[in-house]
C-alpha cells in the first residue's frame, strides 16, 4: 500500500473569485488518482494544509515525526514547491523507507496543470525507487541534496552539492 500524505502547497490551492487569493483547500490527490482509475492501494493522510512559504521548523518536525512513526515503507508526500527541497533534506536518513516528494506549480483544479503528470510520475518512480528520499518534478527524479527550484525558470534542477 502506498500511503499519500499531504501538506498543502499550490497543488491543493483554490481560487475563491477574481476578489480573493489562493487559498490552500483540501487535497486533491484522491480525486484525482479515483479520475484515473488507479488500481493499485492507497491511503490519503493529511498532515496539514499551508503554503510551503509559511511552513516552519517545526511544520518540517511534525512531517518528519509523521512519516516516520507511520509504518509504511513506501510514502508521497505532496508539498508546495518552493521549500520542498528543505523538507526532502529534513527527512534525511529514512532506513528502508523510500519517500517521493511532489508538487505542482499550477492548482490540481485549473484545466491546465502539471500537478496530474507529476503525482503520476512521482507515483511510478516510488514504486520503482530503492529506499531513499527524492523529489519528483518536471518529468525528472532528483537527490535532494544536489537541487533546488529555479523561481525564475518555474523548474527544477540539479546544482553540486552543498557539504
Amino acid at each position: 500500500m502506498i500511503k499519500i500524505f499531504t501538506t498543502g502547497g499550490t497543488i491543493d490551492k483554490i481560487y475563491f473569485d477574481s476578489k480573493s487569493a489562493f487559498e490552500v483547500g483540501a487535497p486533491q490527490i484522491g480525486h484525482l488518482l479515483d479520475d484515473a482509475n488507479v488500481v493499485f492501494e492507497y491511503e490519503v493522510r493529511p498532515i496539514m494544509q499551508k503554503d510551503s512559504l509559511d511552513m516552519t521548523d517545526a511544520d518540517r518536525a511534525l512531517i518528519v515525526e509523521t512519516i516516520m512513526n507511520d509504518d509504511c515503507d513506501k510514502a508521497l508526500i505532496t508539498h508546495g514547491t518552493d521549500t520542498m527541497v528543505d523538507t526532502a533534506r529534513a527527512l534525511g536518513d529514512v532506513g528502508d523507507k523510500t519517500i517521493v516528494l511532489v508538487g505542482s506549480m499550477q492548482p490540481a483544479r485549473f484545466r491546465i496543470t502539471d500537478a496530474i503528470f507529476n503525482i503520476g510520475y512521482a507515483i511510478a518512480a516510488l514504486q520503482l525507487l530503492p529506499a531513499g528520499v527524492y523529489v519528483a518534478m518536471n518529468g525528472q527524479i532528483f537527490d535532494p541534496l544536489t537541487t533546488r527550484k529555479n523561481v525564475e525558470d518555474n523548474r527544477f534542477e540539479e546544482i553540486e552539492a552543498a557539504y
